[in-house]
């Protein structure tokens, strides 16, 4: 099935079902997906995630938010400090 024949037939609650899937590990019924069928699984909810939702709904989607003045707020900071660690 190509791109568009999957997204002609997915409907909102094949979307919805094939999320929860992901997110559990498991069919409806209870089988647990394989690792193929949740990679296949997740490209299909990303795809149609990608062609019916705005982008705030999307899987994955992070409101970054913005700072007073208007920079974003995952910009670097002026000054970083570096982790050491310490053995033990």
């Amino acid at each position: 099935m190509n791109v568009e024949a999957m997204l002609k037939a997915m409907t909102p609650e094949i979307h919805a079902a094939l999320k929860r899937a992901v997110e559990i590990g498991k069919w409806p019924d209870g089988r647990p997906l394989t690792g193929e069928q949740k990679e296949v699984c997740m490209e299909a909810v990303i795809t149609y995630d990608l062609h019916n939702l705005k982008e705030e709904e999307r899987v994955g989607y992070i409101d970054r938010g913005s700072k007073a003045e208007g920079e974003l707020c995952d910009d670097e900071p002026a000054e970083t400090s570096i982790l050491k660690w310490a053995d033990k």
